[in-house]
């Protein structure tokens, strides 16, 4: 499995892991009595997904660029 498939994996599997902290949080937080550090466990899944979902965004970008297949314009 080369990086790229890596990195999809892992941002499949981070955006099960923020979706689930995000239930638990509304479940904690509509608790009687309510912990407010809950909410802020969702941040790290979140913030992973930024920078894995960024790098996917790029791919197709940094692909075209590398092989050489942008076209120059003539004018």
């Amino acid at each position: 499995m080369n990086a790229n498939k890596w990195v999809r994996q892992i941002h499949r599997w981070l955006a099960i892991a923020f979706t689930v902290t995000v239930i638990v949080t509304f479940v904690a937080l509509a608790q009687e009595d309510p912990v407010v550090w809950v909410s802020y466990v969702p941040l790290l899944p979140l913030a992973l997904l930024l920078f894995t979902g960024l790098y996917l965004f790029a791919l197709p970008y940094l692909g075209r660029r590398r092989s050489g297949r942008a076209v120059a314009r003539e004018g």
